[in-house]
């Protein structure tokens, strides 16, 4: 078999078992040609390769390229002074009454150009690329017009063009009322002038909202949704992270890709979801950060078949995460998910999360070659170590990245 790099001498973890499992295979070969994966399986029953480049792993960990299903990635400003403000106990409420809070990283996006979001973004992108991750979604939010909601889908954009990754744009024009507007005027330019916008200049492929009492209510939610599918656009949501909304049975019942965060999700939800197979984005940087208590009903949306997955929420207000390593390890000690939920959660399932099942986060024949490859023993160090990183090598498309 022709391929143009051959790995071999390596441990897979194919997320790619009939069982759901991780697919680990002790001694695997990996084959690409033309950026997509051509074979993989066990070395003994391997054809022969006509390889141009052939790369011993020396018995490390091969897994598929690690996928951040969601992320507020693109925005100017720091708020870590607010941070330091709610640990000297002063409320979030009046940190936002005195100008901060979300209205504060708005401003500062504002106010910031195309080239420095652009530098305010490498930064914490080059955090994720340097733990494995080839794919990210990335929500606009922080501009709240037209002009600046396009401004951060742009930077997004560049993004993927200044280093080897896969970008999923959405827009998050629905993520906050702006101050001194009324919601149902708000969501109407959302709909009306915002979303044929972003759609006929291609800058998104999905369509998120945050469906919360301090945000835009379940009617709202579901006039963004009407407004995305008329464009084609894919659907998103934040969904019961402050309280119960129902709006993980709206993106259910509007065939959405996930509910994301859900820690208030009921019962009518779950299978909702489970039905529909609307995949459930659990984001435990949030609730780490944010000190919450309730944790996402994890057991019985096991138990029901709704697809798991994990992703840092890198925004600057609620989890100014950018290690996947670390929410792995959030996941397992906060939420109680397992190993293999963990690595699956930002490999396959994140893949599922953005619509992209179909060519990422598995290892498979016909897949983008897309590999992480790891200085470890077994797959659960990814999740058991805090502030190591053991990534020995990214792949991207079969090349090295």
């Amino acid at each position: 078999m022709r391929c143009d790099t051959l790995w071999h001498h390596a441990k897979l973890a194919t997320l790619d078992a009939a069982d759901g499992g991780l697919g680990e295979i002790q001694d695997g070969v990996v084959a690409a040609r033309d950026g997509r994966i051509v074979h993989v399986g066990p070395a003994d029953a391997a054809p022969a390769f006509d390889a141009a480049t052939r790369v011993d792993c020396a018995g490390r960990w091969i897994t598929p390229g690690l996928i951040d299903c969601h992320t507020h990635l693109v925005y100017a400003g720091n708020r870590a002074g607010e941070f330091e403000q709610r640990l000297n106990g002063v409320s979030y409420a009046d940190i936002a009454k005195a100008g901060g809070g979300i209205v504060s990283t708005v401003r500062d996006t504002r106010q910031a150009d195309e080239q420095a979001l652009i530098a305010a973004s490498l930064p914490r992108l080059d955090a994720m690329l340097a733990e494995g991750v080839t794919t990210l979604e990335i929500k606009s939010g922080y501009g709240l017009t037209l002009e600046h909601e396009t401004k951060q889908l742009r930077v997004a954009k560049r993004l993927g063009e200044l280093r080897r990754v896969e970008i999923a744009p959405t827009f998050l024009g629905a993520h906050a009322v702006p101050p001194g507007v009324e919601a149902q005027a708000y969501i109407d330019e959302v709909c009306a002038t915002m979303i044929p916008a972003v759609a006929a200049q291609g800058l998104a492929e999905a369509v998120d909202v945050f469906c919360e009492h301090l945000a835009f209510s379940h009617a709202q939610a579901e006039q963004v949704f009407a407004a995305a599918s008329a464009h084609g656009l894919k659907l998103k949501i934040h969904a019961e992270q402050l309280s119960n909304q129902h709006g993980a049975a709206l993106a259910a019942r509007c065939g959405a890709l996930s509910a994301d965060h859900i820690e208030h999700l009921d019962a009518d939800g779950i299978a909702a979801m489970a039905a529909a197979g609307t995949v459930a984005v659990l984001l435990p940087g949030a609730f780490y950060f944010t000190r919450d208590t309730l944790v996402p009903p994890i057991a019985a949306l096991r138990a029901a078949g709704v697809p798991l997955a994990l992703a840092t929420d890198s925004n600057p207000g609620t989890s100014p995460l950018t290690s996947p390593l670390l929410a792995m390890n959030m996941a397992a000690t906060l939420f109680r998910m397992t190993v293999t939920e963990c690595i699956a959660g930002f490999t396959r399932e994140a893949a599922r999360a953005l619509g992209r099942q179909d060519r990422l986060g598995r290892l498979r024949a016909g897949f983008d070659c897309d590999l992480a490859i790891w200085d470890i023993d077994a797959p659960a160090d990814l999740v058991y170590r805090m502030g190591f990183n053991p990534l020995h090598a990214r792949v991207w498309r079969g090349q090295d990245a």
